[in-house]
């Protein structure tokens, strides 16, 4: 089994915890080593494992391990990234079992991406680095999702919509089709985008409307 550990300790952290573990019932792949975390001392025990340090101790790290990433915010996921120096450090993805890909032939994905339960990504689907697909998620056909995108559970993209970077979708959101979401946008719980979005916005309502 490969070492692997996750960065944050919190809540979503014991959430991908338990996925590792329902991934390690289906097969032996992954050993937890315990969670990185900058907030919480060492040896703090966040039940499933205990915090090993922060980045610094990561960076110091002896050793091959992987790092999987529970942080609900994209912009703190993108800062660690560029701080981990180790080159000892790979990011897998991890899929959940019963996460349904309509077409393998036809899905691309980058590394560090989170597919939790009860996903499902349609056909001709490209994902980049580091994103978070919370339970529920729904990926439409031909979508193009670029890097460091967090989706809350039960949210809703449409076919042959497009996403750049660094977008935080709340829970139960809806994207209509052909629709462009560009970078470091964030969408209200519920809300629905029936236009393209500007970025550095918040988006609520429905129809969405700019907020901030």
């Amino acid at each position: 089994m490969k070492n692997i550990a996750i960065y944050g300790a919190g809540g979503f952290g014991k959430t991908v915890a338990c996925l590792i573990n329902s991934i390690n019932v289906i097969k032996e792949e992954w050993n937890l080593v315990g969670y990185y975390d900058d907030g919480y001392p060492i040896g703090y025990d966040a039940y499933y494992a205990k915090v090993i340090g922060g980045i610094n101790e990561l960076n110091a790290y002896h050793g091959n391990i992987s790092i999987v990433f529970a942080i609900g915010n994209p912009h703190v996921i993108q800062t660690l990234v560029k701080k981990i120096t180790n080159l000892n450090v790979d990011y897998p993805n991890l899929l959940a079992p019963g996460a349904l890909i309509l077409d393998k032939n036809t899905f691309v994905m980058g590394k560090g991406n989170i597919v939790m339960f009860d996903c499902l990504i349609s056909n001709h689907v490209t994902i980049g680095d580091f994103n978070i697909f919370n339970c529920g998620t729904y990926l439409g056909h031909d979508d193009t999702i670029g890097s460091f995108n967090s989706m809350m559970p039960s949210v809703r993209i449409s076919g042959e919509v497009i996403i750049g970077d660094l977008n935080f979708f709340g829970v139960s959101s809806v994207v209509l089709q052909q629709k462009i979401i560009g970078n470091n946008t964030t969408i209200g719980a519920n809300s629905v985008i029936m236009r393209k979005t500007l970025d550095n916005h918040l988006y609520i309502g429905n129809p969405a409307k700019k907020f901030d």
